[in-house]
């Protein structure tokens, strides 16, 4: 132990009130701060840090990080590594270290978190409210829970001007998409080398600067989150967190350990998915003359899809926000999530109900077994991608921008995209010219 730090933070503790006699009379138990919190250094696990009440009976909350166990392994085994905070920035076997990082998802890991928490608790912490002696006539003894965990998936990129990137432009089209409220960039003291880039980006105060941009978005499903991020210079990040592990159901206790990050991997496995068949969409031949027919589901005959039509639209745009759900949604947040995205409280719970069996029907949607929970395939996810985007990016811009013979005033921020518009604009004009097409012109 190296560091004994006064801190607050809630723990509970039991409030006992006796008689004149001695006799305990009321025992309540409440939640207070206290102000333990022990810094040690432990040569399996590294920095390990442990919260611990003053009052009975010793509550405490110790805090592990895995990045910092795969490191002390690695050195063990030999294997060479830069390391960077938590991230791993250069490795000379990558097949070696995530061997050493696969080992923290099995069984054995179970007894390795036991014994370290053992080996510091009682000798490092208890013993400041209870000697050795008091330990072995109470019969005191913790039994440990697992609280909060999470689970990263680190992809290492040889060039960190190519990682963001492509980063940003993943982010820009799927965050709509997934209908993420916000994505921030935290401007770092170092920016990531350009060759073609001339002159140096602002630098934005923060109270703690980065040493390179941090560029990250999150999408929260109640006390489960998932989020990426860059990380470092070369280092692009996905992980899932269970900030209690109560809602991955499978359990809270050490021994559930393995099922706990099985489950978090599960998540953040999915989201990869999730954001890659959201970025990229794909519609096969006969899927848009197929969508308007009506389809068999079970021996019920549901209605065609018409992605025109506005709540057939919502109710798609909703579904893909949904894509990176941990467990599936309901219809209940199917209708929710159409509210929040539309501002349209008219769309009732029964709607989505029957759109979601028309989605069922076209084989874009899944209901596994007997579930009340929907989930959105990853084929089914560039499908919608693909409707969506040709019908909001395709479709209805272009007709309105050929409305106009002349563009106006180039704006100050000329992305590719806006070319791209701008071209098309200018291409179809000819096309609907040599076509015998017109198209009405609005005036104000």
């Amino acid at each position: 132990m190296f560091l004994v730090l006064v801190a607050k933070a809630p723990a509970t503790v039991w409030k006992v009130k006796r008689s004149a006699s001695g006799a305990i009379t009321n025992l309540e138990k409440k939640s207070e701060y206290v102000n333990h919190s022990f810094h040690i250094m432990d040569p399996d696990w590294g920095h390990v840090t442990i919260k611990m009440s003053g009052h009975p009976p010793f509550g405490a909350q110790i805090i592990l990080n895995g990045h910092e166990y795969v490191a002390c392994q690695a050195r063990r085994a030999q294997i060479a590594f830069g390391k960077d905070g938590n991230c791993f920035t250069a490795v000379a076997d990558p097949a070696g270290l995530a061997r050493v990082a696969g080992a923290l998802s099995q069984h054995a890991a179970v007894g390795r978190l036991g014994q370290v928490c053992n080996r510091w608790i009682y000798t490092a912490c208890l013993c400041f409210a209870l000697d050795s002696d008091e330990q072995r006539r109470s019969g005191f003894g913790y039994n440990y829970s697992i609280y909060q965990v999470e689970y990263s998936r680190n992809l290492l990129f040889l060039s960190g001007a190519q990682m963001q990137q492509l980063f940003d432009r993943i982010v820009d089209r799927t965050r709509s998409r997934l209908d993420v409220p916000a994505v921030r960039t935290i401007f770092g003291a170092k920016a990531r080398p350009h060759r073609d880039r001339s002159g140096s980006a602002s630098i934005e105060a923060v109270i703690e600067t980065p040493r390179y941009d941090l560029t990250w978005f999150k999408v929260a499903f109640g006390r489960l989150s998932v989020k990426a991020y860059t990380k470092g210079e070369h280092v692009l990040r996905f992980e899932a967190t269970a900030h209690n592990t109560k809602d991955l159901k499978v359990g809270r206790a050490l021994d559930k350990f393995t099922h706990i990050v099985t489950a978090l991997g599960g998540i953040a496995e999915r989201f990869c998915t999730a954001i890659d068949c959201v970025d990229i969409g794909f519609l096969s031949d006969g899927v848009l003359d197929d969508l308007p027919h009506a389809s068999q589901l079970g021996a019920v005959r549901v209605g065609g899809i018409d992605p025109n039509k506005p709540r057939i639209h919502a109710a798609l745009t909703a579904v893909l926000a949904l894509a990176t759900a941990p467990d599936g949604f309901t219809v209940g947040q199917l209708a929710a999530k159409v509210h929040t995205m539309t501002g349209h409280t008219d769309y009732t719970v029964r709607q989505a109900a029957y759109d979601l069996r028309k989605l069922r029907g076209k084989r874009l949607i899944d209901k596994p077994g007997r579930s009340r929970r929907y989930q959105l395939p990853a084929h089914a996810a560039r499908t919608v991608t693909a409707l969506l985007s040709l019908r909001d990016h395709v479709i209805a811009p272009i007709p309105a921008g050929v409305r106009s013979p002349r563009m106006g005033r180039k704006p100050k921020t000329w992305t590719a995209v806006d070319r791209d518009y701008e071209q098309i604009r200018i291409n179809m004009q000819t096309l609907l010219g040599h076509l015998g097409l017109t198209t009405p012109t609005v005036v104000a």
